[in-house]
């Protein structure tokens, strides 16, 4: 039998201090059912976390933390990574709030990579406000790659539908020169590989959407497709992946084609993300594939908007941890019997 480490220790960032990000940590954990199955570690710091507690009417019990000692099962605890106060404004877009929510996260990072935790889950950042000379990434996704010096995919998934980028944070207008023979060779080797390793899914099929309309009607609106996806498609099933397509993106999910298939990979962002976020909004979860740990995030923003109001849907946060855990599970499985096939 494979043994199994629970509960499962979660570092989460706090994500903007103005946003709803607090808001569905706080609700994520008020079901104490959540604790049998994980521990969480927020780092943040454990005055600005009284405040949402008491703001948001937590029940449960707050725990300060320093790295390197075991966390407290059945509290959510805090490892101080700013000592400087805050003054929450809920729905403030705030260079400060951004600072600290960038601090939250690379110290996360941090104890991810020196496996004080086991798992990351993020809380949303405002991506324009956290630019700065010490952080020049769009997203989380990015700066994940860089620490753990890795290759990596943005992963859109739920229980029925997972979607895959071969661009992520691109313009539109630079997507075909981003696209290249290895690029497309190299996701597809990575989605094989997490959909093997952290979804336990032994021969996965993997369609692939055109780049042009229609995928370019044989070479009458663009020849990208012609050029570069057909035959590098064609390629990389002789080693054993099985990918299929180039598929014109608007039939394909119209005729619920995505169904027959363990994933499925867009070419640019509102590609897969536009069908993924209209069929599983509120429940869709973003895990970075490519990465030694695992990392999963809410399909949703820092909607600064309800911000504080006490109405934001912990749904997406709760299915990040439930999607972390079953993932980091998974791949210790994977590991285990792929370590000594014999046995």
């Amino acid at each position: 039998m494979i043994e199994r480490k629970q509960p499962v220790n979660i570092a989460i960032s706090i994500g903007d201090l103005n946003s709803i990000g607090p808001e569905v940590v706080m609700k994520a954990f008020s079901d104490h059912r959540m604790f049998d199955f994980c521990t969480p570690v927020v780092f943040a710091s454990k005055s600005l976390m009284n405040f949402y507690r008491k703001h948001f009417d937590f029940k449960g019990k707050i725990q300060p933390l320093e790295l390197g000692q075991p966390p407290k099962k059945g509290k959510l605890n805090v490892v101080d990574v700013f000592k400087e106060k805050y003054n929450v404004s809920f729905g403030k877009r705030d260079k400060l709030a951004a600072e600290f929510a960038v601090t939250s996260f690379i110290e996360a990072t941090k104890a991810l990579k020196n496996n004080q935790v086991d798992v990351l889950v993020t809380a949303p950042l405002d991506k324009h406000l956290i630019q700065s000379d010490e952080f020049n990434f769009p997203g989380h996704t990015d700066y994940l790659a860089k620490a753990f010096n890795g290759d990596h995919m943005m992963l859109l998934v739920n229980e029925n539908l997972r979607v895959g980028l071969l661009t992520d944070h691109v313009a539109l207008k630079d997507v075909v020169n981003h696209l290249s023979e290895d690029l497309i060779t190299r996701k597809l080797h990575i989605i094989k590989k997490t959909l093997q390793q952290d979804f336990g899914i032994r021969h996965p099929r993997v369609a692939v959407l055109g780049i042009n309309p229609h995928s370019g009607d044989e070479g009458l609106i663009g020849d990208e497709d012609e050029k570069i996806l057909k035959p590098t498609i064609e390629k990389i099933n002789e080693e054993q992946v099985f990918a299929y397509g180039p598929y014109a993106a608007d039939g394909f999910f119209g005729s619920k084609n995505y169904k027959n298939f363990d994933a499925v990979i867009a070419s640019y962002h509102d590609q897969g993300l536009i069908p993924f976020k209209t069929l599983s909004f509120g429940s869709g979860v973003n895990f970075t594939a490519g990465l030694s740990h695992i990392r999963t995030s809410p399909d949703h923003g820092t909607a600064f908007d309800i911000a504080g109001k006490n109405i934001a849907d912990p749904s997406s946060f709760i299915q990040a941890i439930y999607t972390a855990i079953d993932c980091f599970h998974q791949r210790e499985e994977y590991q285990q019997l792929t370590a000594d096939p014999l046995n």
